[in-house]
């Protein structure tokens, strides 16, 4: 599913990379500020909601309904997973990195390098959750 979610992805955030407005990219920008002030808050249950929102901007921007139908519904199925990496030690921080990555790419309409970037942050998801399972797995005494 992984997989899969980083190729919708990657797609949504080139196409956004080419067809935001300037108000789109404002309100991206404004998101990925709040992101970076929750950074510090401990809170990963907020950080996961604006994280949300984070990512639904650039569904939004890339100006496919269809595309950003198929994102979603894919971000939902793979919800649970994703959820719990924000868990991990330092995960919020570095995940704010990973979206800085994205959103440097879209602000200069980079379609390859905001694809890249985007696959790159996902599938660096993937395995925070795979190293999440591991830590609970091992701190669960059975």
């Amino acid at each position: 599913m992984f997989e899969a979610m980083a190729e919708l992805e990657a797609l949504c955030a080139g196409l956004a990379a080419e067809r935001m407005t300037p108000a789109e990219r404002g309100e991206l920008e404004a998101v990925h500020e709040e992101l970076r002030a929750l950074i510090h808050s401990g809170d990963p249950q907020h950080y996961h909601e604006v994280n949300e929102a984070f990512h639904a901007t650039i569904y939004a921007g890339a100006h496919n309904a269809y595309l950003a139908e198929m994102t979603h519904a894919t971000r939902y199925r793979v919800q649970p997973f994703r959820r719990a990496q924000f868990r991990n030690l330092g995960r919020m921080a570095k995940s704010h990195v990973e979206h800085d990555r994205v959103v440097i790419a879209i602000l200069r309409g980079d379609r390859d390098g905001a694809a890249a970037a985007m696959r790159e942050h996902i599938m660096l998801v993937c395995q925070e959750y795979q190293v999440y399972q591991v830590y609970e797995a091992y701190a669960d005494p059975l």
